[in-house]
């Protein structure tokens, strides 16, 4: 059974930083493209930031310079470091495999 397990949400000041990871079950991480997207209350689903099996990488221009997605291919693992977080980036977090297989999300507050 396949399982995605994001990690690392919680509330945060504007300016500083959080890092998220998501975490593979089941499925060789290593050979999907591996994304992550949020969602605010009242917006659609977007997408923050992708890395390919490859180790490219791909960012929304609202993050870009902030955000950094990495991949450890051997925890079979993605994370996302996120800085200089703003209230526009609370939202909750998905990891997303093979644009197929999703993870439950992880809620991040940026709130003074």
């Amino acid at each position: 059974q396949v399982q995605l397990v994001e990690s690392g949400g919680g509330l945060v000041q504007p300016g500083g930083s959080l890092r998220l990871s998501c975490a593979a079950y089941g499925i060789a991480f290593s050979i999907y493209t591996v994304g992550w997207y949020r969602q605010a209350p009242g917006k659609q689903r977007e997408l923050v930031a992708t890395i390919t099996s490859g180790g490219s990488t791909n960012y929304a221009d609202s993050v870009k310079g902030r955000f950094t997605i990495s991949r450890d291919n051997a925890k079979n693992t993605v994370a996302l470091q996120m800085n200089s977080l703003k209230l526009e980036d609370t939202a909750v977090y998905y990891c997303c495999a093979g644009y197929n297989y999703w993870g439950q999300g992880t809620q991040v507050t940026v709130s003074s």
